[in-house]
């Protein structure tokens, strides 16, 4: 299956600052017929601090389960991710690849088993082989080291490009980098995080703090977004700190830089999922919903998820037709408060609706042109409350329909 590269992917890859205690490698596995890297190993050094967030999916892989268990400890040595192969939904067969993996992993290393961090991504029900998992990381472990865009191409499935991310923050006297690669393209829906994404700080920050900060982050971001509501099996997100900025370490809001890190890991977290959703299959046009007047600020992004994940504003939208009814219908359907007659609407600056009426002898024209871009804008103000949130998704295109019905082939 060839998929082109999606018409809303940047010019470039970012530029990501190399990151000390953090040694990416790539190797080719073959978990598919490709021609390509998919497994990749990430060598992190001693004393490495860990957070994540995984899927609440009821039907989570062993691989979700093995990061959960690792994540109790805060302390990490590696990370490995396998790509073409969810190893979802395949019973002990699967769990017991992820233990051949943490067990040669660790050994490598010289590492306990609870350090190693396993994610794998791509067709469920397939067990992973592990005869295929080890000789590539037998690979990977001679390998040079790679760049992240290496790394962020190795990871993905249906992805048209890499993803990447970084931001700087003072610490003191110290500046710590931070650089991310995730991967996601289908199957959508985050509630907790995309599919996979794996951020990397030099910074010294206590584990406990780094999952608050990380949660905060993902409220803003990766929870935020959605491609076509479904949520993944395989869902992770893991950030690792390995503390050679030489920083005084950060444990809460308290400590001087706390705050400047915090806003940075927020805007690494932002720009991946925004990657993710422009990236979405099929798409063609990014979309952003700015909730208003919610009754509170979680009430406004369900509100905004119930427009992104609708099929028939989607479809609206690829068809560039302002049917803001259809914005009305998913209002309505999200089960959040709203009073129909304080619902106002706006398509970029264009106010089409306001107080539950359409806005008398409105102009069509710029709400047209509006639509023709590839940056759309929808704006809601519920008019009942001081809550808001903003949501990211995409257009619903055939091009979706083409990738998922050959995606296994």
């Amino acid at each position: 299956m060839t998929i082109e590269k999606s018409p809303l992917a940047p010019s470039e890859f970012a530029s990501l600052k190399t990151i000390g205690g953090a040694q990416p490698r790539v190797s080719r596995a073959q978990y598919k017929q490709w021609d390509r890297c998919d497994l990749t190993f990430v060598e992190l050094g001693e004393g490495t601090t860990v957070a994540g967030v995984t899927t609440r999916s009821q039907c989570p892989s062993p691989e979700v389960e093995w990061c959960r268990d690792a994540l109790t400890h805060g302390k990490a040595r590696a990370l490995i991710v396998n790509a073409g192969n969810a190893n979802a939904f395949t019973g002990n067969r699967g769990r017991a690849a992820v233990e051949a993996i943490a067990t040669k992993v660790s050994g490598h290393l010289s590492c306990e088993q609870s350090e190693i961090f396993i994610c794998s991504t791509g067709v469920i029900g397939e067990p992973l082989p592990i005869d295929k998992a080890e000789a590539g990381l037998e690979a990977a472990f001679s390998a040079p080291e790679a760049r992240w865009e290496e790394a962020a191409h190795a990871i993905g499935t249906t992805d048209t490009f890499p993803k990447g991310a970084s931001a700087r923050a003072m610490i003191g006297d110290t500046a710590v980098q931070i650089s991310g690669i995730v991967k996601g393209s289908g199957m959508i829906a985050p509630d907790m995080a995309t599919m996979l994404g794996f951020v990397f700080t030099d910074g010294a920050i206590d584990a406990k703090f780094l999952q608050d900060l990380l949660n905060r982050a993902t409220a803003k971001s990766f929870n935020c977004i959605t491609v076509d509501s479904d949520t993944s099996t395989s869902d992770t997100v893991l950030v690792f700190a390995t503390g050679k900025a030489g920083n005084a370490p950060l444990a809460s809001f308290d400590d001087a830089g706390a705050n400047a890190f915090a806003a940075a890991l927020e805007q690494v977290c932002l720009d991946l999922a925004h990657l993710v959703v422009r990236d979405g299959e099929g798409a063609s046009k990014f979309i952003e919903i700015a909730v208003e007047g919610a009754e509170d600020d979680e009430s406004a992004r369900r509100v905004g998820l119930s427009i992104a994940n609708s099929p028939l504003v989607k479809t609206a939208i690829a068809g560039e037709d302002a049917n803001w009814g259809r914005i009305v219908m998913a209002v309505g359907k999200a089960g959040e408060p709203a009073d129909r007659d304080r619902l106002s609407i706006r398509f970029g600056a264009t106010q089409v609706a306001r107080n539950g009426v359409a806005v008398e002898d409105y102009d069509e024209a710029p709400v047209a042109a509006h639509l023709k871009g590839d940056a759309i804008e929808i704006g809601i103000d519920l008019g009942i409350g001081d809550g808001r949130a903003t949501v990211w998704t995409c257009d619903l295109t055939h091009g979706y329909i083409s990738i998922n019905a050959d995606y296994r082939s």
